[in-house]
């Protein structure tokens, strides 16, 4: 099999990919207590531990990459590429000149920040043992299986050759196969757990502020490195892009993020006569997410569209979550990467040139959301219904009220708050 053009920088790219994992577990221990800050922390480096280990042992088998064996459905005379028939520990795989041994050790990362995203949703109330066996299934299954339909040849991107939709479902760096996988995840464990102790307690939400926006923002930096990496290999690897585009991968990355964070810092000063910093932040992240799926064929104008609608989009819908649906999502995970996944897969639709594209690229792209919203969702909650009845995801009410760094870990990150309850909300 033929390596694809710019193939041999991949590995560069990769290794920026962990930086987005950095990015997202700083900001979900800013965006929460300092009592679990610690717990949060650790509870990143198990889930990224025990995704990339899933991934290794069986996800690369179901996802596979194109051109590999799979199998296929027929359907009124058409094959149906439904999942990877590899093998399973990267057996068989050439890692000379292989590239689908470049796919499966990209991979690893997209697997692991699939996993990290419903951490958010879930701070504070999750036991680390029900979050590794969530993550798990997560990165083993459920995201590999998706990630074979969008990446490796799937039933999706054959939407194109099969049907004239566009160029098939086009999710290059991967808004739907990693945020919008990870943000359904999100909500499912947010649903599952239930709201943390005291934020209804008197019928509307309380506010219950994060530990440290410092972190957040710095988080925000480190997330901006690592999606370079990650938009530019999967550029290179799933949407035949030459090492030349990465140049614009890059300056549409950062378009994105940067009008997604005026959008919402201009939101939030409306409404709230300052720009709110850790709302602004998770603008900045929710534009990294819409930019993933187009970023290497959209024009600059059209990446400053894309951040600045999901800049404007995300805090409304944060708080219409939290207000009007009752969900209480510490990190807004489930708006930042769901939402903002979703919309930048509408927008690759609307937006980006793809090479080759034919009319109905819109409709490949709602055929994919179609999947996401109406499989991957019920799947997850179903599997995460059936976890929490073999290992309970919430931590005991004391357990809570103490913090998850003393309950779960023996001790606070912070010394000087052994002994001392830092409670904001009522009891």
């Amino acid at each position: 099999m033929t390596p694809p053009a710019g193939a041999a920088i991949v590995p560069l790219l990769i290794l920026l990919a962990p930086f987005a994992l950095a990015g997202v577990a700083l900001i979900n221990c800013g965006l929460g207590r300092s009592r679990s800050a610690a717990h949060s922390l650790m509870a990143s480096l198990t889930v990224t531990a025990v995704a990339a280990i899933a991934y290794v042992v069986c996800g690369f088998a179901w996802q596979g990459f194109a051109g590999q064996p799979a199998y296929a459905v027929g359907i009124a005379g058409k094959l149906w590429n439904w999942i990877g028939s590899g093998h399973w520990f990267f057996s068989g795989l050439d890692f000379e000149r292989s590239p689908a041994a470049l796919a499966a050790s990209f991979g690893i990362f997209p697997a692991a920040l699939t996993a990290l995203i419903p951490l958010g949703a879930g701070s504070e109330r999750w036991r680390l043992p029900a979050a590794a066996a969530s993550a798990a299934v997560l990165a083993g299954w459920t995201f590999p299986v998706f990630a074979h339909w969008a990446w490796g040849g799937g039933w999706l991107a054959q939407l194109g050759e099969s049907y004239g939709l566009g160029a098939g479902f086009f999710d290059a760096g991967g808004s739907g196969t990693i945020h919008v996988v990870g943000g359904v995840s999100a909500l499912s464990v947010s649903w599952t757990l239930g709201p943390r102790r005291g934020k209804y307690s008197s019928g509307q939400p309380a506010a219950i502020p994060g530990h440290n926006s410092v972190f957040v923002l710095f988080g925000c930096f480190l997330a901006l490195i690592g999606w370079m990496g990650i938009n530019g290999a999967g550029a290179i690897l799933f949407s035949g892009a030459e090492a030349a585009r990465l140049g614009i991968v890059a300056v549409n990355t950062v378009l994105a993020a940067g009008s997604a964070l005026i959008g919402a810092a201009l939101v939030t000063r409306t409404r709230f006569s300052k720009p709110d910093a850790t709302l602004t932040a998770n603008g900045w992240v929710a534009g990294l997410a819409a930019s993933s799926a187009g970023a290497p064929y959209l024009a600059p104008a059209a990446a400053l569209i894309v951040g600045l609608a999901a800049g404007v989009l995300i805090p409304l819908c944060i708080e219409w979550f939290e207000v009007h649906l009752g969900i209480d999502d510490p990190g807004g995970a489930i708006c930042v990467h769901g939402i903002g996944g979703l919309w930048g897969l509408l927008a690759a639709g609307w937006l980006a040139r793809i090479p080759g594209e034919l009319p109905g690229q819109w409709l490949a792209q709602l055929a994919g959301i179609a999947a996401l919203v109406g499989f991957v969702f019920p799947f997850t909650y179903a599997a995460n219904w059936i976890l929490n009845r073999v290992i309970p995801f919430r931590v005991t009410p004391d357990g809570e009220r103490h913090g998850l760094d003393l309950d779960e870990l023996g001790a606070n990150a912070y010394p000087e708050l052994t002994g001392y309850l830092d409670d904001f909300t009522p009891r």
